[in-house]
């Protein structure tokens, strides 16, 4: 028993030494898990102090991400994107692949923003394309013409795919289309991966399109509605955004339908 005792002693002299030879802590150094990243998401701006958010990359000021925006981040990382944004298939695959964040920034514009729209149509609808192209352009929108120049006989559905492609690569925010009836284009564009076209023959239609179903191409049948029921749709179209998440939550149900057919 004594020599237990011996030997306990020995033990708690020799932690007693050790300790006393460890230099004292230096509380102004920031310790390790100071420097580690955090999952905390600050989608407020910059405060007047400096703080800044974890946000590893900010692409809020395009309306399509494409995989060249998110190759080269990291596992995990975090990317804030605007509200409204649209990413292309393999920008998604990336981001699923990866376990990206996606962080979304609010517009600070209203639903009155000026848009860069491509507009097309065939003979049917030249007309009423030239008609929508002065008062798109009136009204302060960039307008991209993809024809056709006159009301010779021509296919409509070159030209839903020319304006359906300006969507989809982002060279276009959205895309309006007139034929005859609507039906034709709408059917062409939505062959092109990322464009969800609506054919509309109403106001009522025009918003559902956009706020349930996200739509970015528009078409329109010239022998259906008037030169003012056009523009009224068009007016109501392009002023409605999607917001709410449970429809959002199904529009991405349609991307991921579309990107089973892609492999």
């Amino acid at each position: 028993m004594l020599e237990d005792h011996s030997t306990r002693d020995r033990i708690r002299a020799l932690v007693r030494d050790v300790l006393d030879k460890i230099p004292p802590e230096d509380i102004s150094a920031p310790s390790a898990s100071d420097s580690l990243p955090t999952r905390f998401i600050d989608t407020a701006p910059v405060t007047a102090a400096g703080a800044q958010s974890s946000v590893t990359r900010d692409e809020s000021s395009k309306s399509v991400i494409t995989e060249d925006d998110v190759r080269g981040l990291e596992q995990g990382a975090v990317l804030r994107i605007a509200e409204g944004a649209r990413l292309t298939p393999l920008a998604a695959d990336i981001v699923r692949e990866k376990q990206i964040e996606i962080v979304h920034r609010a517009s600070r514009r209203g639903s009155s923003a000026t848009k860069l729209i491509a507009i097309g149509a065939d003979h049917g609808g030249f007309k009423m394309k030239q008609e929508l192209k002065a008062v798109l352009s009136e009204s302060g929108h960039r307008v991209h013409d993809f024809g056709t120049d006159s009301e010779d006989a021509v296919d409509y559905p070159d030209f839903a795919h020319a304006v359906a492609r300006a969507v989809a690569d982002g060279t276009a925010e959205v895309g309006i289309v007139i034929d005859g009836a609507g039906v034709g284009s709408a059917m062409t564009a939505n062959k092109v991966p990322g464009v969800r076209a609506a054919a509309c023959y109403s106001m009522e239609v025009a918003r559902n399109s956009r706020e349930h179903n996200g739509a970015n191409v528009l078409t329109l049948g010239s022998k259906t509605v008037t030169t003012k029921e056009m523009l009224e749709i068009v007016r109501a179209w392009l002023a409605t955004e999607i917001k709410e998440d449970r429809h959002k939550k199904r529009v991405a149900k349609i991307e991921a339908i579309e990107r089973q057919y892609q492999r």
